[in-house]
């Protein structure tokens, strides 16, 4: 019979995992909306009357949301309790989500992202530092499965679109069932007790953890995310456009080659929860960085090949897969991190969001579709950059 102490043990690890569960479906709303940001661009333009240029100002104005929520996330979970904020933040996406695809004005629509912007930064910037307060020195696997659970989102997400894209107005299910998502997901937030609270709570003042915290890190933390989602998301966005506009495919074509970047994405994802339990972060993000480059110098050997292209959205989904949470593990093991800390370090999440992908939609418009490849691959090259910057940072404590 298994001793009173071992069961207690079983079940705190068993409410850790359920508690780590209810995080991840939060990932899985924002990869679904961001599996549904790229395809859908060309049925909202026409929604509202403006070009696929114009339409990348959408991405800069919900990023500028979701950059005020980041910012102001870290204050609110340093203070409150997380749950209440998080559930009552997805019921208030989920109505917002619902209206996306009613709007004529291309304004009025750019309005509801910048707000529905700053509530998706709640569910973006909270469950990474979440799962740290929860698990700590373990947090690693953990937060690799968090990103997985992202993929996951964004993989599903264009592949419904591809099975819809062939019914009127078929692009405008995939905000309603998101939304549907996002409010049962809101409402078993709102269920949860306890919500975690950092360690050095407990042993110092937030002052002292304050005082020990290597600024320079802190910046090139930031710096590291900030070209990563930049080379991530200015791929996962507009390789759909990309392909359209060179016609090497149809608009179904093109929605399953985004989900087969998203799978691939999520398989690396989940690939690289038990290789985080095995190797260290310096070790899989260097992998990680590698191998995306050298996907990334495809294109530019084999122009104009979807075999070519699907060959890069795979290879650059399965290496740029452990790189975000790889980078964020690797600054979280030199940091006391706090929810405000984790805030600024993510604000170069938000702003690798918010400009280069935004900007790719007129890129293209001027320089032609080839130009996103371009703006990946170097995005690509100064996200090693980043990562060497932190190197040298943490060079004495680092053994590989």
């Amino acid at each position: 019979m298994m001793p009173i102490s071992e069961k207690l043990k079983t079940l705190a690890q068993n409410k850790v995992l359920l508690l780590s569960l209810n995080y991840y479906l939060l990932f899985i709303y924002l990869g679904l909306g961001m599996g549904a940001a790229g395809p859908t661009i060309p049925s909202l333009a026409n929604q509202v009357g403006v070009s696929i240029g114009t339409m990348g100002l959408l991405f800069i104005i919900g990023s500028i949301g979701y950059t005020i929520g980041t910012s102001l996330s870290g204050w609110i979970f340093d203070r409150f309790p997380a749950h209440p904020i998080l559930g009552a933040s997805m019921l208030v996406c989920a109505a917002l989500t619902a209206l996306v695809p009613l709007i004529p004005s291309f304004w009025l629509l750019a309005a509801l992202y910048l707000v529905r912007g700053i509530f998706d930064s709640m569910a973006g910037a909270s469950p990474n530092t979440l799962l740290v307060w929860v698990h700590k020195a373990k947090a690693g696997p953990y937060i690799n499965a968090l990103h997985f659970f992202f993929g996951l989102g964004a993989f599903v997400s264009p592949f419904i679109f591809g099975l819809l894209v062939g019914f009127d107005n078929g692009y405008r299910w995939i905000f309603w069932i998101l939304a549907a998502y996002a409010a049962l997901v809101g409402l078993r937030l709102l269920t949860l007790p306890n919500s975690p609270r950092p360690e050095h709570e407990k042993t110092e003042t937030s002052q002292i953890a304050k005082a020990k915290i290597p600024y320079p890190m802190v910046f090139a933390a930031a710096l590291f995310l900030f070209f990563y989602v930049s080379a991530e998301l200015s791929f996962g966005n507009w390789i759909y456009t990309y392909t359209i506009t060179l016609d090497l495919t149809n608009a179904a074509g093109a929605a399953f080659l985004n989900s087969g970047f998203w799978f691939s994405f999520t398989i690396g994802r989940l690939i690289s929860i038990p290789i985080a339990m095995r190797f260290k972060p310096v070790q899989i993000v260097s992998v990680g960085l590698a191998g995306a480059l050298l996907f990334a110098l495809v294109p530019f050997i084999f122009p104009g090949s979807l075999i070519a292209l699907w060959i890069v959205a795979v290879g650059l989904g399965l290496f740029m897969a452990p790189i975000w949470p790889g980078g964020f593990n690797l600054a979280g093991q030199s940091l006391a991190l706090t929810a405000t800390i984790s805030s600024i370090i993510l604000l170069g999440d938000s702003f690798g969001g918010m400009i280069l992908p935004s900007a790719t939609g007129k890129i293209i418009e001027w320089t032609g579709a080839p130009a996103m490849i371009y703006l990946v691959f170097a995005s690509l090259v100064l996200n090693l950059a980043a990562f060497l910057f932190m190197l040298k940072l943490r060079q004495p404590e680092i053994k590989i």
